[in-house]
């Protein structure tokens, strides 16, 4: 198969990079986001996993890929895949409100990209939380990296990640 790539964008700030998606360790999790682009949503910043931004959507697949080429210890570049039920986050400690609608949805697909090191997915709500490695960021980690510093630092409101597929 040939390499397949998708662009991750922040809107607001006007940053992307490019990630190949990894259909030998993941292909499930590949074949799912692949069928369902282009995705986008609200973005935010890692509370608890420290350096890390993502979009929360509805499930997007037929049937969810289960868990392959997981990970707690992302790394950056990482472009991961995780799957909630909605009492998963909808906890008060999470900081969600109704405006996110997260609690009329069945299944919440947090799809998350890690912009640099030590990183540990562990909630204190309900223990460890394995993600999907599915793509690897190849171009603009740096400038992701720098804007999720910035969202970090000066907040998210305003700002959606999107995802979709990148003609090479």
């Amino acid at each position: 198969m040939e390499d397949r790539f998708i662009e991750i964008r922040l809107e607001k700030r006007g940053v992307s990079c490019v990630a190949r998606m990894l259909d030998d360790l993941a292909p499930r999790t590949c074949e799912a986001v692949w069928n369902a682009l282009p995705l986008g949503g609200d973005a935010y910043h890692a509370k608890y996993a420290r350096n890390e931004i993502y979009g929360l959507l509805p499930a997007f697949a037929e049937r969810d890929p289960g868990r392959e080429n997981t990970t707690i210890t992302p790394i950056p570049g990482d472009v991961v895949y995780f799957s909630f039920e909605p009492w998963q986050l909808v906890t008060g400690s999470h900081g969600y409100d109704e405006s996110d609608n997260l609690r009329d949805l069945n299944n919440i697909v947090d799809l998350a990209l890690f912009y640099e090191r030590n990183n540990l997915l562990l909630n204190p709500d309900y223990g460890w939380v394995p993600a999907n490695v599915f793509a690897s960021i190849t171009e603009g980690l740096d400038d992701i990296a720098a804007a999720s510093q910035d969202m970090w630092k000066r907040g998210v409101e305003g700002e959606r990640i999107t995802f979709a597929r990148l003609d090479r």
